[in-house]
Parts: structure tokens; C-alpha cells; sequence
């Protein structure tokens, strides 16, 4: 029974020492986890300190009207924490308001393109590129950006009213009066959209027959 219990003995006993080896290893590859973890956590908290203060520079410039400045560092910002991202849509809105005051529109159009890549659900930019569109007599472009904003928000009575108003400059009589008849469904009492309404009734009356319609038909006279 000896030499049996021996052997057991030498086996149990390497068994130990493999298992000790593996928990070892094992020790190690989760202490160089946790490291990671740890440097990873500090860069993180450095990067979001810095993003902190880049944001408040940014929104500090945009206030002074340093619209460039501002631009740039909370693009910066949003690099290091994107949470920043909806501050750096509002610096571009700012500054192509301002471009576009200063008749630059198409720097104007730049950044409102680059904050409707950030917000693409905003209405308010589409209002505002499509504002800056119809300066530069681009109707369909700004057409095409007061659906969206419509789509947005289809209760406002502004864009329904804009959008009629470009029609009618196109000359595009029926897509008016169904603007205009939409803002009146929102607002009845609308003085604008009742406005817009008794024009363009006063130049259906006034247009001429299509020209493919068919001459009147005389009236027929019986003889006394």
C-alpha cells in the first residue's frame, strides 16, 4: 500500500504546485487588467477636465462674439467628450447668423451645415439655412428645407406661411393657397395667412383660362 500512497501523495502534490502556478498567472493578467482600467480612468478624467475647460472658453468667446474662437475650441471639446457636441452646433448656429448678417452667405451655409450634421433633428436650423437660401434666391434649396423643418414640427404656423410665401414668388399659385389654407388650420385666426389668402383668391380670379381649355360656348338666340 506504500508505494501506492506515494505516488497519490506525488500527484496530489504536483497537482498543487500546477494549480499554483495557473492562479499565479492568472494573479497577473488581472493585476495588468486593473492597471489598464486604472490609466484608462485617469485619462478619461484628465481628457473630460480639459474638455470641461475648452467648453467654457468656447461658450465665453462665442458670448464676446469671437465666433471663430469659439468654434474651435469647443470643436476640441466635443473631440475629447462628445457631450459637448450640442454646444458646438449651437457655436456654428451663432456664427453663420452672424455671417449671414454680414451678407456671407455661403460661410453662412457652411455652418449651418455643419450644425445640422451635429442636430439633424433641429428645426430651427433648417429656418435658418432656408432664410439664408432665399437671400441668395435659391427657392428650391429653401423649399426643400422648410418641408424638413415642417416634417420637424408640424404645428408651426411660420414655416407653413414661409413656405407659401416662396411659392407665391415662384408664382406657383395652388401650392400657396394650400400652405396658406394649413396655416390657417393650425391658426384660424392667423391675420398673415388671411392676408395671403384674399391676394392669391385675387389672382385665381384674375388669371387667364389655361391655354388648352375650350372657348366659351355662344349663347343661343332665338329668333323673335
Amino acid at each position: 500500500m506504500r508505494p501506492a500512497i506515494r505516488g497519490l501523495s506525488f500527484e496530489f502534490s504536483r497537482n498543487i504546485n500546477v494549480q499554483q502556478k495557473i492562479m499565479k498567472k492568472y494573479s497577473v493578467i488581472t493585476l495588468f487588467i486593473a492597471l489598464a482600467v486604472c490609466v484608462s480612468q485617469v485619462a478619461q478624467a484628465q481628457g473630460n477636465k480639459e474638455a470641461n475647460k475648452l467648453s467654457r472658453e468656447g461658450a465665453e468667446a462665442s458670448r464676446n462674439q469671437d465666433y471663430d474662437k469659439g468654434v474651435e475650441l469647443l470643436r476640441k471639446a466635443t473631440a475629447l467628450d462628445r457631450k459637448y457636441a450640442s454646444d458646438l452646433a449651437v457655436a456654428y448656429q451663432q456664427r453663420g447668423f452672424a455671417s449671414a448678417r454680414d451678407q456671407k452667405f455661403e460661410e453662412a451655409i457652411a455652418d449651418f451645415n455643419e450644425a445640422l450634421k451635429i442636430k439633424p433633428s433641429e428645426s430651427r436650423i433648417y429656418e435658418q439655412r432656408a432664410a439664408v437660401e432665399m437671400k441668395l434666391r435659391d427657392y428650391d434649396k429653401a423649399l426643400a428645407d422648410y418641408s424638413e423643418a415642417i416634417k420637424l414640427k408640424p404645428n408651426e404656423v411660420r414655416y407653413y406661411l414661409y413656405r407659401s410665401y416662396i411659392y407665391e414668388t415662384k408664382e406657383d399659385i395652388p401650392n400657396s393657397m394650400a400652405d396658406t389654407e394649413k396655416a390657417l388650420k393650425v391658426d384660424p385666426k392667423n391675420a398673415e395667412a388671411q392676408s395671403r389668402k384674399a391676394r392669391l383668391e385675387a389672382k385665381q380670379a384674375a388669371a387667364p383660362p389655361p391655354v388648352n381649355s375650350p372657348p366659351p360656348r355662344p349663347t343661343s338666340s332665338k329668333s323673335p
